[in-house]
Parts: C-alpha cells; structure tokens; sequence
C-alpha cells in the first residue's frame, strides 16, 4: 500500500535499481539505485540539521543530482520543500520566505554562482548540498529508508508551489502526497512511459510545469533529462542537447515551442525521437501549433493540457487532430476532464451554466494557500450546488465555455490575471511593485493581445516628476522577476479614470 511518494518511489527504485533516473548533457549519468540511496543519506543528514516533518525548507535548486535527491528526501520525511528561483529579486524572495519561514535554505549551486546579496540575506539557514557536508554528516554506508517514512499519510503537505498574488505578495499553494499520487495515476496512463523514454526537463523547477517533468519520469521507473536555463534559453543549445540526450516526451509552455519554431530550430530532421508533445500553461497560436503538426503529426502525439497550480497543474487533456487546423482563428480546446476530477461551470451568482467561471473538484485540489486562510478562503470554497456535506471546490478563476460535444473552450479571466510564457501573473502585484518606486503617484499595467495569439505587458505611471519610462523598468527588475517586467512603462501626468473613479484600463488598452 503505497499511501505517500516516499515508499511509492522507495517500490520504483527496487524495480529498477540499475535503470537510469536523470540523465545530463555531460553524460554523468544516475541510476535508481544512486538516487535512492542518496536521497536516504540526505533525509538522515537533514535530521541531524534538527529538521522535522512538518518543517519547510526552501531549495535554490539548479538540477542536480543532489537537488533532486533532497526533493526526494523530503518526500521520504514529510518534510516539506519548496524550490526558489535564484534568480528573482531578494526582496521577492524574502517575501516568500517569511510567507512560509524555512528552517533552513539549500542550494545545489556554488557560492560564488549566487548573488552576493542573496548569500549574506540566508546566511544564517544556508545549508550547501555538496558530498562532503552529507558525508560528514551520515557516512557513506547509511542508505537505509529513514523509518519516518512510515507515519507520513496522504494529506500530509509534500511541496508548496509560489504564484503570482494580487496583493503584491505571492501566494504558496500547498500539494499533498494524496493530490501527486492521484495525479501520476492521470500522466503515466496518458504517456505510457516505458523502457528507453527520456522525459525532457526544460521547465524551470521552481515552475509547476517541472511538477509533470520530475514526478512522471522519476515514479514510472524510466529516465529524465534536466536541462539548466543556460540550455533552454539558446535555441540551438536545446534542441542539440534534447537530441543528444534522445529525449521522447516533451513538456513545456507553447511560447517555448514557438520560439523554437520562430527561429527555424525545428526540422523533421531534429527532435527526431519525440513520441509526444505535452503543451500547457497559455493558448498555442494556431499557425504555429500548424507547423508543429505538420512537422510531427505523423510520428508523434501533440496533447493540449491545462489546469492550475492549485489543483496539481494539469486537470483536462485534448489531443491535436487535422479537423483542428478547418478553423485557423481560435485556440485549441482545453479539452475534457481528465478522470478523478469533476467541475462546475457558474455564472456570477454561482448558479450552473455552460459558459462561465470554472470550479474544480475532487482527489487533485490542493490544501490551500499556506500560512494565508485569508485567501484560502475566498478561493477553495463549499460546491455551490452540494448543501449537505463538506465539498470543497477551486474557483479558478478561468472564464470557459462548454460546446456541445462536451468539450471546454477557454473564454478568459474573471480578474486581471494573466498568463504571458506560461507564468501566471497577477497584474496587480506588478502594479503594486510599480507604486512602491519614488515618485510614482499611481500606476496600472494591461496586457496587450498581439498577433498570433502573444502579447506583451505594458505599465503606466502617473506621476509630477519627470520620470523616464526606461528607468522604471530598470528598477522594477530589482522587485519583480524578469517575467513580470513590463515591456514598456509610459509616464503620463495623470490616468484616465472611469465614473467610479477608478483607473479606465481599457482606454489604456487603447
């Protein structure tokens, strides 16, 4: 009875101790048996640091076999992880750390590959993931299952995922073993991994999307190809390294398959030993998704996926056909729910409707938002239309619509979120970064709709002072990752404003 992911992985590593489980460009490559027993030696290593189920670490993670062995470390301890971006601005981090207050912070990366700044801000919890430091701490021939694996159950919290936040801050949602379990029993029946498939990694980790990349590949026995941002961010560099590597099933947000496509890295010669195309997270632009089914529509399987953070990333699936290419103008559909989940589509007064908000229900919907009951509140809610037990359902705040065939059809935003390279952002925490720039009196930011289904983040200050729109954007890099950041911030003296009072956006959006 494999009741949490570290006795589930525990049954996967004995299966297939001598199988490859990461597999990197330098050709270092890790068995089962390699990960198993380190991430034994990590979890006992963590013990001695005075870490406790329970606890939250943070990871400055940059995909090493010593990163993914303290993921698999904490699983194994009901410690909880959470993966920072290194490279986000210190005080967004900070943010985050004083949201869910790690014990203590690892990093995979040396020293001297870290900002200064954000070195002396963890000082006192920063742990170094290197052999020595574990080595000293547990010995060598210490591989034994930690016996804490025992007493974690399924609601017991594995990991927290940070988002974008409304209020300027992000949000932490909380995702159980119960909710990764269900979920692997969704990915592996729909990619069939078996032996020789490489899952490709290219997905930043701190990214839900790595959550499909790490947990598929790593708990169906079969190998995984991390790739840092130094690879993925050159075209050429990527599709050398995922051919290399013969990666087979491929996972990411379109934008980074129609950059690909865009700067003409794509052949039927290249990517040759693809199977399946997983894409998710923002709409695929339909002459561009064309021109990956003509490239490998007749080898491989193009499958559409969305969901939310909040319900363990991926909750309907379509798969890519020709009768999708007789209509050019709109976005593929999201498809159907995938099994275990059920859904309501509500108007505003939460009565049922086939064109609507999106309510989201069953084993895959996460604990909430930790260290904020605030915002749990308002978006994991009663199921408006079950009055006689406890339901809880998502709102996920996606506008959708139902079509006659049962298909979902994504409509929009009920709010200012967005989703621009597969991130979702909140425009109202750049908006609130925005304002806390001297001399800025008051600020809105709009997303721009561009061809082929793009769009850009534009931001507007009105302030007294002869600020320059170039410098703006400079500063707002040191607040928010380079992901937020406004392609342009235009300096007015004053906004519009609608009857009420309030901003008019969509003059803004001209």
């Amino acid at each position: 009875m494999y009741y949490n992911l570290g006795l589930k992985f525990e049954k996967i590593a004995a299966d297939n101790p001598e199988a490859i489980c990461l597999k990197y460009l330098d050709e270092h490559h890790f068995t089962y048996r390699e990960l198993d027993n380190r991430s034994n030696q990590l979890a006992k290593w963590m013990l001695t640091q005075g870490v406790q189920k329970g606890d939250v670490i943070g990871i400055l993670n940059n995909k090493s076999f010593m990163g993914f062995s303290l993921m698999l470390a904490c699983l194994k301890t009901g410690i909880i992880y959470t993966n920072l971006d290194p490279f986000s601005p210190l005080s967004r981090l900070v943010k985050i750390t004083d949201r869910c207050s790690p014990v203590l912070i690892f990093s995979d990366f040396a020293k001297d590959q870290l900002a200064d700044e954000i070195v002396q801000a963890f000082d006192e919890k920063m742990r170094w993931l290197n052999e020595e430091a574990v080595m000293n701490g547990v010995g060598k021939e210490d591989t034994h299952l930690p016996v804490e694996t025992e007493a974690i159950c399924g609601t017991d919290a594995a990991y927290i995922m940070f988002t974008s936040g409304s209020t300027g801050f992000p949000k932490g949602a909380v995702m159980t073993h119960a909710n990764i379990l269900s979920f692997l029993q969704w990915s592996i029946s729909i990619t069939k991994p078996e032996a020789g498939d490489v899952f490709t990694n290219v997905n930043p980790i701190y990214f839900d999307n790595s959550v499909f990349d790490f947990y598929t590949s790593i708990f169906s026995g079969v190998a995984l190809a991390p790739l840092t941002h130094e690879v993925t961010k050159s075209p050429r560099d990527l599709v050398n390294a995922v051919d290399k590597l013969a990666c087979t099933i491929w996972f990411s947000v379109p934008s980074l398959l129609v950059y690909l496509l865009t700067t003409r890295m794509l052949n039927k010669e290249r990517m040759k030993h693809f199977r399946l195309f997983v894409f998710g997270g923002e709409g695929f632009p339909k002459p561009k998704l064309k021109e990956l089914y003509d490239l490998y529509g007749h080898r491989a399987r193009l499958l559409n996926v969305y969901g939310p953070t909040e319900c363990t990333c991926i909750c309907s699936e379509y798969f890519i056909g020709p009768k999708d290419f007789e209509d050019m103008t709109h976005l593929a559909p999201l498809g159907k729910m995938t099994k275990n989940f059920f859904y309501q589509i509500v108007d505003a007064d939460m009565n049922p409707t086939h064109k609507g908000e999106l309510l989201l229900g069953g084993p895959n919907v996460g604990s909430g938002y930790y260290n904020d009951l605030d915002r749990t509140a308002a978006a994991f809610i009663q199921n408006p239309l079950q009055s006689n037990y406890r339901d809880i359902m998502y709102r996920t705040g996606d506008l959708v619509e139902r079509d006659d065939k049962g298909l979902l059809h994504f409509k929009g935003r009920a709010d200012n979120q967005i989703k621009h390279m597969g991130y979702r952002i909140e425009l109202e925490e750049i908006e609130s970064a925005i304002n806390t720039i001297s001399g800025v009196k008051e600020a809105a930011v709009i997303y721009k709709k561009q061809a082929a289904g793009l769009g850009q983040i534009v931001g507007f200050v009105a302030s007294d002072l002869p600020l320059e729109g170039k410098e703006l954007v400079s500063k707002l890099r040191s607040i928010v990752p380079d992901y937020m950041v406004p392609k342009k911030i235009e300096v007015r003296t004053e906004l519009p404003k609608n009857q009420n009072g309030k901003i008019d956006r969509n003059s803004l959006k001209g």
